[in-house]
């Protein structure tokens, strides 16, 4: 009787390792796709580098960042390859934080990206989310294991915006995607902050910037990013803010970040912490 036992655990243990293997397989099989998707709506990039000249005409605080971040002749980024490690809050309401990893592929001319994480719900227990923006279209998408889908959303304008928002937010760490070149839109707020607007297609977003006195971006803040909430669409104050900021091939970016939903009492509710544990970059030309 107990060698029928032993003999069954050890099928079930290899049918779970069987199993999580395939869901594995299955998601990278996905992320490769996506990532061809990505790279096939890849535009050129003009100019290939940066005129500091051409930031005159800008709000004083994005000039001072821009001349802070970027030195004259600095290549423009076309392809940004980031890894991540940090936590995810997986609760609305409460703090349910889980450890994650990730990897990101950012392309700046179409504006995409296709972030690629797993966290760890528990110990061999992995939910695999992709949050993507390519071409024109908003992806959210999570799944235990690969194997269930307990998150699919996209599809929509407001996924689209959602996304778009996200690829704006964290041009930080692509920061040549920010000038006016490259189709950002800089408005004055007052001396520390300015509104920027990044349009794709039929899509416009706007975010407001906030910057220190050393130049460096301090927070982007939104108050209508599209959210999903029991199940709906909505619109929701967003925030987000940054630190650690390293030079990095030639320009100054946050290597550490923090972004949150801002409740309706002005509190934040964060939901991602994350470190940069590695990035590079290719540049056009």
């Amino acid at each position: 009787m107990g060698k029928i036992i032993l003999i069954i655990i050890l099928i079930l243990a290899v049918g779970i390792v069987s199993a999580i293997a395939l869901g594995k397989y299955r998601w990278h099989l996905a992320t490769e796709t996506v990532r061809s998707n990505l790279e096939a709506a890849r535009l050129p990039i003009k100019p290939l580098t940066f005129d500091s000249r051409k930031i005159a005409d800008l709000p004083a605080p994005v000039q001072q960042y821009f001349r802070a971040t970027l030195e004259g002749g600095q290549p423009l980024i076309s392809t940004v390859r980031i890894a991540h490690q940090g936590t995810f809050n997986m609760s609305e309401t409460d703090e349910k934080w889980s450890p994650f990893t990730s990897t990101q592929l950012v392309i700046s001319q179409r504006p995409g990206f296709d972030w690629d994480a797993q966290i760890a719900m528990m110990p061999g227990i992995n939910i695999f989310v992709r949050d993507a923006c390519i071409a024109g279209e908003g992806i959210l998408k999570a799944s235990v294991l690969g194997l269930a889908t307990v998150a699919d959303v996209g599809g929509t304008p407001e996924a689209a915006r959602g996304e778009l928002m996200r690829f704006l937010a964290e041009a930080t760490w692509y920061p040549t995607k920010l000038l006016p070149s490259q189709g950002v839109k800089w408005e004055a707020i007052d001396n520390s902050r300015a509104k920027a607007t990044l349009k794709d297609g039929n899509i416009a977003v706007a975010l407001d910037f906030s910057f220190d006195e050393t130049g460096a971006i301090a927070t982007v803040r939104t108050d209508a990013r599209p959210r999903t909430v029991n199940g709906k669409m909505v619109l929701a104050p967003w925030h987000g803010r940054f630190w650690d900021w390293e030079m990095q091939d030639g320009m100054r970016i946050p290597k550490a970040g923090e972004v949150a939903w801002e409740m309706p009492d002005g509190s934040l509710k964060p939901y991602w912490r994350g470190r940069i544990t590695n990035i590079s970059y290719q540049f056009a030309g």
